[in-house]
């Protein structure tokens, strides 16, 4: 099948399949004329892929854990190690998003939020002293 069938087939857009070609994820075949052709096995890939960007894998470790998908003597530990790895860095992400949060809350609690032209949220953004983290 053509990369359009194979992209309605996985829910990924002809886009996203053709970087995961780029970046060596899966191998499609090629017809006589240079066309991708994909099989069951790449639809297999395309959707395993898929699950791993919807859980927040990048594309390194994308990489990782189809190395590791492909391989069948592979190591349950390893494969944990990698979600452990992505865990942490979840939750990580999570407590900034919480911090960012919180201040935002603050500065719109403190924003009259009315005509006058004083705004905490403007001199809090213009602030160069503020983290910007």
């Amino acid at each position: 099948m053509n990369i359009s069938e194979a992209a309605k087939q996985t829910g990924l857009t002809a886009k996203a399949i053709r970087l995961y070609e780029e970046q060596g994820l899966i191998q499609p075949s090629r017809s006589a004329s240079g066309y991708r052709q994909y099989q069951a096995r790449d639809l297999q890939d395309l959707s395993f892929l898929a699950h791993a960007r919807a859980m927040g894998f990048g594309l390194n470790e994308c990489a990782d854990l189809m190395s590791l998908y492909r391989n069948p003597g592979r190591a349950s530990a390893d494969v944990k190690a990698l979600a452990q790895n992505k865990l942490i860095e979840l939750d990580e992400q999570l407590i900034r998003l919480q911090t960012l949060r919180q201040s935002l809350q603050t500065w719109i609690d403190h924003c009259p939020g009315n005509q006058s032209p004083d705004c905490p949220i403007i001199k809090q953004l213009a602030n160069t002293e503020t983290d910007a983290q």
